[in-house]
Formats: structure tokens, sequence, C-alpha cells
């Protein structure tokens, strides 16, 4: 093995202690399952025990079946109640595998959470989903298929052989000289195929984030005639992931076959002796038959341990890719439950605030200003310069290394985070449009938007043009990711959502970027009416949308390079005179 592939092996013992690690969940179904796996395996005893006493009986001894009212009534009993401790046992492990899927779910959509926007950047989309849709789901077979065939597998074998040694020692030495072999080759086999497994789901992720990726992509690639390449990139990829779905069912069937050819040879093992002592009369009718009759009930939990055990492989394939957040950073705010003070008005102040990444990247150093209730700042400066993580300290998508960001004096790391983003209108650079109406895409989250407030926020965000261009208006539908608005059109949707929800306290991240001036012009008018009366911080990427900022603020390298107004600042000739001239040069010089 390559240290390459050392290094990508997975801990079996770390992925497996994932797993076990939600069975609290699901305690009571779980050991309700087991009980029942009990049950059943007593149950399949008394039932060989009285068909064995039935038969003696009518064969051997001549009796009429009529001589046997009690045993046939509770064989009959025996048969019905292993009928439904079956049913219940399955029922109570889709039970328990549910609860589990669901605290999975839950426990990986807190670890995202808790990672944040930021920390997520660098993560491909396509893999995060796989994990969080196919893989919680193949979890699932691992709690109502494995976990009740393990507890019989071990259950009934042992029961079995307690009862066959004092009848026939003989036929208990072949049971456990045999029930040995079943699960050692089972293991054997696993062990190739779990790697198979591994390497299954590792394929699968990448084809989830390669297919996403070239579907994001769609635009750029057809402009570039690279539609085609993608195309067979995306197939031969595809492929590769059925070449290896296959190899995981080749050694699945391989296994089967073996376990199966092992139980018929343990069992014809069993009936070859039992048979001879039976001829030779060394042997009474009545324990050779209940011997034989327990002989495949003996191996049959084993041969579907077998088959349950490719649901725990799975299950491990599946594990690998949800213990990978773990290793992410967790840079999101977490927040506490302190409600937000005077929630009408709303007061900033970043208190010598700094921020350096995991990997040693350093984007704020002691920075320290205020935003005042109903003041607009603006945060200008080269690229890289600490603008955007400004605004990602102030929405709670990473922590201050060091430092503090206080909301009207309580510090966010005490603030009830759901309140306080529920208090601000945030435009993003390039604003996320969901698949859907028009309306849940204006006011997302809610049920039954406003009608009134929806007509108002799209008048005020000068999109009543847009909406009265889509048939069936508000009620009408958007592809995923905006299709049918442009550029434009899609950030005066965000200005929208900002109107709808009437926040006091306004974010903008580069609102007019990547937009023509005419695009530009429209958004910067409707964020003009929005502004007013509300406490503001933009990100500025060009300076003419700074004109509603009453102060502002230049950061360089992340620290705070010159502050004031912008007459004042043009007027001292500094870093923001010489990114307001608009020469290349000095721009990068600042960098």
């Amino acid at each position: 093995m390559t240290d390459r592939e050392l290094e990508q092996r997975p801990d079996r013992k770390k992925l497996s202690a994932f797993l076990s690690r939600f069975r609290p969940s699901a305690r009571r179904e779980l050991n309700l399952t087991m009980t029942l796996s009990l049950v059943t395996g007593l149950l399949i005893i008394l039932q060989a025990f009285l068909v064995a006493r039935i038969l003696n009986g009518v064969l051997f001894q001549k009796l009429p079946v009529a001589a046997f009212p009690v045993e046939i009534a509770a064989l009959l009993g025996a048969i019905a109640a292993r009928f439904l401790t079956v049913w219940a046992t399955e029922r109570f492990g889709f039970a328990a595998a549910g609860k589990v899927m669901r605290a999975l779910r839950a426990e990986l959509l807190d670890r995202v959470e808790k990672i944040g926007p930021v920390g997520l950047a660098e993560t491909r989309t396509g893999e995060m989903v796989a994990a969080l849709a196919d893989g919680v789901r193949a979890v699932e077979p691992y709690y109502s298929r494995y976990i009740p065939a393990s507890v019989l597998a071990v259950v009934l074998p042992l029961a079995i052989i307690v009862v066959v040694f004092p009848l026939d020692w003989l036929s208990g030495l072949v049971f456990l000289v045999t029930a040995p072999l079943i699960p050692v080759f089972m293991i054997l086999i696993g062990k190739g195929a779990e790697a198979l497994n591994q390497k299954q789901w590792r394929r699968l992720a990448r084809m989830s984030g390669h297919l996403l990726d070239a579907v994001q992509g769609l635009a750029t690639l057809k402009a570039f005639n690279a539609a085609g390449r993608m195309a067979r990139q995306v197939a031969s990829v595809a492929d590769a992931y059925r070449r290896d779905t296959m190899a995981v069912l080749r050694v699945a069937f391989l296994s089967s076959l073996v376990l199966e050819f092992f139980a018929t040879v343990s069992i014809a093992l069993v009936a070859v002796f039992i048979g001879f002592r039976l001829l030779w009369g060394e042997m009474a009718f009545f324990e050779g038959l209940f011997i034989l009759l327990l002989a495949p009930e003996f191996y049959a939990p084993l041969r579907a341990m077998g088959t349950a055990y490719h649901a725990r492989m799975e299950a491990i394939g599946a594990a690998e890719r949800m213990v990978a957040p773990d290793d992410l950073p967790a840079l999101a705010e977490t927040g506490g439950s302190t409600p937000l003070p005077h929630p009408e008005r709303i007061e900033i102040r970043f208190e010598d605030v700094h921020l350096t990444f995991p990997d040693g990247r350093r984007a704020l150093d002691g920075v320290s200003f205020t935003v005042a209730p109903g003041e607009t700042v603006a945060l200008v400066g080269p690229s890289g310069a600490g603008k955007s993580s400004l605004l990602h300290l102030l929405l709670g998508f990473v922590k201050p290394t060091s430092g503090r960001v206080l909301v009207n004096g309580v510090p966010l790391a005490e603030l009830d985070l759901a309140q306080w983003r529920s208090r601000i209108g945030y435009v993003p650079q390039r604003p996320r449009l969901f698949a859907g109406t028009l309306a849940s895409n204006i006011a997302p989250g809610e049920a039954a938007p406003d009608g009134e407030r929806l007509r108002q926020a799209v008048a005020q965000a000068g999109l009543a043009d847009v909406v009265a261009a889509v048939p069936g208006g508000l009620d009408g539908t958007l592809g995923e990711g905006g299709t049918g608005l442009s550029g434009g059109e899609a950030h005066r949707l965000a200005v929208a959502r900002a109107f709808y929800r009437d926040a006091p306290m306004i974010v903008l991240d580069e609102p007019t970027a990547h937009l023509d001036h005419e695009s530009e012009a429209q958004v910067e008018a409707a964020l003009a009416r929005l502004l007013p009366g509300r406490s503001g911080l933009i990100a500025a990427h060009r300076l003419a949308s700074i004109s509603s900022a009453r102060r502002i603020v230049v950061l360089n390298h992340g620290r705070i390079a010159e502050e004031g107004a912008a007459t004042a600042l043009l007027a001292k000739g500094g870093l923001f005179a010489r990114l307001a001239s608009g020469d290349t040069e000095l721009w990068e010089a600042a960098q």
C-alpha cells in the first residue's frame, strides 16, 4: 500500500465511534429492537421443538394429530408471535434509524452553522450536499438492519448451542466449529469490500462537486465553447463511479456466495452425522429431527449478518464524508441569549478588533470605529484591505480573534443572533436568488408574505417594471439563481428584500460591483431611498457608491489608514485621494 493510500485510509474506529455516538437519540427503539430479536430467537427454538414433538408422535408413536391440541395451539401461537416480533423488530429498527437520521442531520447542520459561510468558502458545495443528503440516508440501513441482525447473530446461535449440546454433543461440536467460519470469511471479504466502498463514496463526493461546479458555471462554459469538454469530463467521472459501484456489488455477491456455501456445507455435515446415527439406532428420532430443524436456523442469522454487514460498510463509507466538517475550523459567531436592546435604533462599535484566519492570514489588525444610530459609514480600500471581513464580523459569519463588536452596547458574542440578524437588511455583492416566486424571493422564509408590504418594497426598490414583465407578477416564478433576471434586476430585488424587512441596520457589500453604469445608477437610486433614517455600513468597490455616506473609513492591510468626510479626505491627499483619482498604478501600489 502506498503512502498516499495510507494517508487516505479512513480510521474505522473513529468512523464507528461517530455512528455509535447517535445511539442515545434512539435508545428506546434500539433496546426494543434487541429485546425483540432475543424473543424471536427463543420463539424459533420453541417452534422447532413443537414441530419435532408433533411429527415424532404422529410418525413413530402412531398417535393422531388430534392428540396434540396443546402443541398445535402453541405452534400456531409461536408462528404468529414470531411474525409479530419480526415485524415489530423491523418497525422499531426503522423508527430508530429515523431518529438517528434526524439527530445526525441536526448535528451536521449545527456544525455547518458553526463553521459559517467564511469557513465553508473553500469547500465544494456538491461534497457537502452529498454528505448531508446521500450520506445521512446511507446510515438508515445500519440502524434498521445491521444492529438487529448483529444481535440476532449472537443471541440465536448461542441459545441453540445451549439447547443442542445436552441432546447431542457431536452436533453441538459441529455447530461450534463451523459457526466461526462464516464471520471469519465475512470479515476477510468485507475488508476488500470496505476499501472499495470507501473509494465509491469518495468518487460520489467528487462527482457531486464536479457536476455542481459544471452546472453553476454553465454560462461561462458555453461562452468559451467548453461545454462539450466539461460534459465529457462529467461523463468520465460518472463512468468511474459506475465501475466502482459494480466492483462493490461484485464483492457483495461473492461474499453472499461464500457465506451460503459454508452454511450449506455445515448443515449437510450435521445432517450426515444425524442420519447415520438414526440409521444405526444411536439417536432417537425426536432429538435428530429437533436438531435438524434448528440447523438452518443456527446459520440463518449468520448469513443475514453477512448481508447486513454491507449496510455497515456503506454507513462507514458515508461517515467518512460526514466527519469531514469536523476538520474545518468553527469560524462563525455562536452568539448568546441576550435580547437586542432598543432594536429600533442601532449603534455599532468595533473595539480593537483583530481577525487572523487559521491559515495565518491576518485580515484585521486593531480596527476601532463607531457607526452612530442613523449614520451611514462607508468602508473603502484596496482588495484584501479588510472591508468584507468587517461586514462578516458584524453579520456573525466570523468571530474576532480578539477585540469586540458591540451592538447597542452589547457584545455580539452575547446577543441572540437570530434576533440581531432579523434587524439587518443585507445586500451582498452577488445576491442569492432561489427557484420560486418573486414574492418568496423578496420575503424568503415567510410562508405568507404581506401583499401590501411586498408592493411597497417593489415600488421603493424600483422593481415595478420587472414585476410587471414577469408572467404572474409577484406570483411569477424565477429559475434557480434568478434565471430570467439581469444582474441589475437581481440587485434591485435584493434591495427590495431590505425594504420589505424594514430593518434599522443596512449592510451593503459592494452592491454595485460587476454592474454596468445604467444598472449601477438604478441600484444607487434605490439605495438612496433605503438608507436615510437607518444605520448603514457599506463596503465600497466603486467610489461612486459612497455618495450617501457621511463618513468614510479607509482601510489598508487590515488597519484604518484614515477616516473622515469625503471632502476632507480628498483634500488630505492620502490613500483615499489616490484611490479616488482612478490611477490604477497607485491602486495597485496601495495593496
